[in-house]
Order: C-alpha cells, then structure tokens, then sequence
C-alpha cells in the first residue's frame, strides 16, 4: 500500500508541475490574442478600401495589366499555405493543411501542377518529413507577422506570377489561410490572389450589405494604368498581410483554447490520483487496525 501511495503523490506532483505550464501558456495566449485580434480589426479597413479600389480600376478600365490577365492554359499554381511555428494549438495547422491538400488535388484534377510555398514550421516540419518538394518557406514569425514579412513574401510570389510557367514561375496563386471569425470559430479558407480575383472579406461585405450607401467613385491619375502598376503590388502585399494577422490571432485563440483544455484535464487528473491515493491510505490503515486486532485476540486467546 505504502508503494502505491508514493506513486500517486509522484504522479500528482508530476501533473501539477504540467498544469502550471499549460495554465501558464494559457495566460500568455489569452494575452496575446488581444493584440492580434486589434491589429486585424486595423489592417482590415485598409485591405478592404484597396480592395474597393483595385476592383473599380479593374472593373471601369480597360487596361490590360500582367497582374489582372487570365493565362490561356495555365499550368502551374502557386499555393500559399500558412500554418504555426509552434505546436500546442488543437488542430490550427493540422486543418490549413488539410485544406491545403484539398486544394492541390483540385488544381491536379484541373491539370495544374501545384507549387507549395510554405509558412511556418509546422508546413516545413510536414512537406520534409514526407520528402515532399517545395519552392520556398517563411517561419519565426506567425503569432506577430510584420509588413516586412507580408512584403517579402508578396515580391516572391508576383515575382514568380509575372515570369509564367513558360521561364519556371507560376500562372496562379493561392493562398490558405484561417479566418479568425471569434475565440471559438477559426475557418480554414482558400483564395485566389492571382490573377486579379477581388473578393471582399466576410466583414466587409456584411457591413457593405447593412449599409445602404453607394459604392465611391474614383478618378485615377495621371491614368488607370499609372495606378494600377502602383496600386496591385500594395494589393499583394495587404491581402498577404491581412491573412497573416487572421492566420496569428486563429493560432493565438487555438492555442488558449488547447492550454485551457489542457488545464482542465489536469485538474481532473490530480482529483483522480488524490482519491485514490487517500483510498489507498485508507486502506493501508485499515490493515494495520486489523493486523492489530487480530494480534490482541491471539493474545487475549492464548492467556
């Protein structure tokens, strides 16, 4: 009894000294959401007026921009997957890369041969382990993307659309990503960056549907043109930005959600083990009062 009663204290202070890191984890994401979930709601207005502005030079212009052009046989596509640097967050970058498998087997059922482009380690960690090829990877960065960062990957993936898969670029770009929509809903989602396709967010166009404002006119100068050279770069870069910040405040929000779950399930377990460790220690006396009522009778049998 008295070995039993040893393992269940080892074991209690083994999960105590978890629960203390997982509780602590926990306090870290939750503090840490905060600030990722402010910088989506700032990076979004600008990402949607550009995106507003973009669409009408692209819609009311009749300017053909390498950008903006559809290629008449398309045969390969650059896919953007963003994922964590870190474990410890539930199934955030378990989900994006399933998407992303998802999207690959559509674009080889199209007769696209897909190019991955990777963000974070855990997308590293994964296409190595199964010797899959890649073009290139970003990681250090995704619970506090920069501007930088977004810039540099946006540079790489238009330098790679302008060249065409004629000179080893890409005709396509995707990009996976997590929609942060709350702290317990994150969606994986899929778009398509280039060539031009301007989809608004889900925010954006709730707030465009309950407003009943009109749609702004623009006057572009020196000439559409002109703008649309110096408009989509800054398109690229702000939609790569803004799936950044989503991506990190859904890996922020999984990952408090996974510690708290975590710290639940260790509380849970040192109930367990002090029960039974107090049922072991009761049982141990209970032995011993036996032990010592049977000696007295054996006595008091023997006088």
């Amino acid at each position: 009894m008295g070995a039993q009663m040893r393992v269940y204290r080892q074991r209690i202070r083994s999960v105590q000294a978890t629960k203390k890191i997982t509780r602590a984890m926990e306090l870290i994401a939750a503090s840490r959401v905060v600030k990722a979930r402010q910088a989506v709601e700032r990076s979004t207005p600008y990402a949607t007026a550009l995106t507003r502005a973009v669409s009408a030079l692209a819609t009311h212009s009749d300017v053909e921009h390498v950008l903006t052009t559809e290629r008449e046989q398309p045969k390969r596509a650059a896919v953007l997957i963003m994922t964590s640097d870190r474990g410890l967050a539930g199934s955030y970058s378990v989900n994006a890369i399933k998407r992303s498998q998802e999207l690959i087997e559509h674009l080889r059922a199209d007769g696209l041969e897909p190019v991955p482009f990777l963000v974070g380690r855990k997308a590293v960690s994964y296409y190595k382990f199964r010797r899959r090829e890649f073009a290139a990877e970003w990681s250090g960065f995704t619970d506090s993307p920069t501007p930088e960062i977004a810039r540099e990957i946006g540079q790489r993936l238009t330098d790679e659309f302008i060249k065409g898969s004629e000179n080893g670029g890409v005709d396509e770009v995707h990009v996976v990503y997590t929609l942060f929509r709350n702290m317990v809903t994150q969606e994986p989602r899929v778009i398509r960056l280039l060539p031009l396709e301007v989809v608004e967010s889900d925010q954006a166009a709730e707030q465009q549907d309950a407003s009943t404002d009109l749609l702004p006119l623009y006057e572009f100068e020196p000439d559409a043109a002109s703008v649309l050279d110096a408009l989509l770069p800054k398109y690229v870069e702000s939609r790569i930005f803004n799936a950044l910040l989503q991506s990190a405040a859904s890996e922020l929000a999984a990952r408090q959600r996974a510690m708290k779950s975590a710290t639940d399930n260790a509380e849970e377990l040192i109930k367990t083990y002090t029960r039974l460790a107090n049922q072991a220690r009761q049982a141990e006396i209970t032995q011993e009062i036996s032990e010592i009522v049977g000696g007295a009778s054996a006595l008091a049998d023997a006088s």
